[in-house]
C-alpha cells in the first residue's frame, strides 16, 4: 500500500479565501438572503475582508426589520437563500 502525503499551501489558501471570486460569491449570497428576508432598508447585507478571509453578514437595520425577525423569523427563514 502506498502512502500519500499532502502538504497544504497555507499562503495559497489564505489568498484564495480573500480572492475577488470568493468576495463576489459571498456578496451574492448575502444579497440573496437579504432579498429573501424582505430586502429594502430593513435587511442590509455587508461584505468585508477580514484578516484571514472574506466575511459576510445580513443585519436587521430598522425597527421594522427587527420586528419582522422577532415575530416572523424573516431573516432566519431566509438563510437557505444563501446556499
Amino acid at each position: 500500500m502506498t502512502k500519500v502525503r499532502i502538504e497544504m499551501n497555507g499562503a495559497g489558501i489564505r489568498a484564495l479565501l480573500k480572492s475577488p471570486g470568493v468576495q463576489a460569491d459571498i456578496e451574492a449570497r448575502t444579497n440573496a438572503v437579504a432579498a429573501a428576508a424582505g430586502g429594502g432598508e430593513d435587511f442590509l447585507p455587508s461584505v468585508y475582508i477580514g484578516k484571514t478571509r472574506v466575511r459576510g453578514s445580513v443585519i436587521t437595520a430598522t425597527k421594522t426589520g427587527r420586528e419582522l425577525e422577532a415575530t416572523d423569523l424573516a431573516l432566519t427563514r431566509a438563510i437557505d437563500a444563501g446556499r
